[in-house]
């Protein structure tokens, strides 16, 4: 039995993993939860799944899930609010595994206080290696704890590496939907609604990371997240626009075979294989039919009409300061976007400007979180400056 906890579980991943619970409810136990502020959703699901530890963002949203689940029929023995509750969640020590779903920053402290504690990590959220992958790959290395991919790409290099010595390894390839507007011109771009930004032609997903898929920013996020998960230079790492999503990822040899994993576009899939690791399970999803899903396409991404990707690279190769820029420059662009103060080509403007200032910034090592939350701050400043720039202008 693999006990497990889930940081996010209201969240789609979280659903998704507690779904996986469900098919193999033999194989797992949720032994702790936290979640947000939808209490209505975490009752039902502590209701149900019975974990022993529970958190809640908020004091208001836990009492009204401990109301909802009223004095009797509970076997939760560790109820905590705010960040505590997280960490507490995190390192339970009846927990073999954590899934880190929860969105945003807020995960930083919980993710590395598992490692510490000697936890396997399921990773789910992009922030955490984006802004701090040094930190914590540097601290998995020294607790000996694995940090296994839930995002589709990044599940799909892991599986595609398993046999290979990493010395035959001669390039990983990132497959991108390309999003809804692949072949819109660069010019009807600046005219982009919200409403079309949030309609992905493949997954379902919140709206952050849905507009990431839109500018390719997702994408560009995934590369700095397989520099770090799978120790590989930028420069062997590349992106190729597959708009059916069916194949996940790529390997390429060095004589150039390549490695691919293809499935069903359902995160249970990489979910359940990060569960289940180093075993393979039975699935209740049915399998990926080739005759049906006909052809696979496969294109180059067109950064001059989707710079977000360029811009991705451009801070992994440059000061360890740039990736956490971009990644607050971008988080503030998008929510400007999304509540019509900005145009949707100003999502990739303002980050470009956001870096330049940051190459400008002396800034020293980002080798603690503390480090990597100053830089955080200052590019949360600096980019609410350039949208209210772009608010007035």
């Amino acid at each position: 039995m693999r006990r497990i906890a889930i940081l996010g579980s209201t969240g789609s991943i979280g659903h998704s993993a507690l779904a996986v619970v469900a098919a193999q409810a033999g194989r797992l136990e949720v032994v702790g939860l936290a979640a947000g502020r939808n209490a209505g959703r975490f009752a039902e699901q502590v209701k149900r799944f019975r974990p022993r530890a529970i958190a809640m963002a908020t004091p208001e949203a836990l009492c009204d899930v401990q109301a909802a689940l009223g004095a009797g029929g509970s076997t939760v023995d560790s109820a905590c609010a705010g960040p505590e509750g997280l960490l507490a969640v995190a390192t339970h020590p009846d927990v073999d595994l954590v899934l880190c779903a929860s969105s945003g920053t807020a995960a930083l402290d919980a993710t590395l206080a598992a490692i510490e504690a000697g936890k396997t990590v399921a990773l789910a959220n992009k922030e955490v290696l984006v802004m701090a992958g040094g930190v914590m790959m540097t601290a998995a290395r020294r607790r000996g704890v694995a940090i296994l991919p839930v995002d589709s790409e990044h599940n799909a290099i892991h599986q595609c590496l398993r046999g290979h010595d990493p010395a035959d390894v001669r390039r990983l390839i990132l497959t991108a939907s390309g999003g809804p507007f692949r072949t819109r011109a660069a010019a009807d771009l600046a005219a982009v609604t919200p409403e079309e930004a949030l309609d992905h032609p493949t997954w379902n997903m919140g709206p952050k990371i849905t507009i990431d898929s839109a500018t390719l920013m997702n994408k560009g996020l995934e590369v700095i997240e397989a520099r770090w998960l799978f120790d590989t230079p930028p420069e062997r790492i590349d992106v190729v626009v597959h708009p059916q999503s069916i194949v996940h990822s790529l390997v390429e040899l060095c004589d150039g075979s390549l490695i691919a994993q293809l499935g069903v576009t359902d995160m249970q899939l990489p979910i359940q294989y990060a569960f289940s690791y180093p075993d393979r399970w039975e699935s209740p999803l049915p399998p990926l039919d080739l005759v049906r899903s006909r052809r696979l396409e496969f294109d180059r991404p067109d950064v001059s009409r989707f710079p977000c990707l360029a811009h991705a690279y451009h801070a992994l190769r440059g000061p360890a300061s740039l990736p956490i820029i971009l990644n607050a420059a971008n988080e503030l662009a998008v929510a400007a976007f999304l509540a019509r103060r900005m145009p949707f080509d100003g999502i990739p403007a303002v980050i470009e400007q956001a870096l330049d200032a940051g190459e400008r910034l002396a800034t020293g090592g980002v080798e603690t979180l503390a480090a990597v939350r100053e830089v955080d701050a200052w590019a949360r400043r600096q980019t609410a400056e350039l949208v209210s720039k772009v608010e007035s202008s």
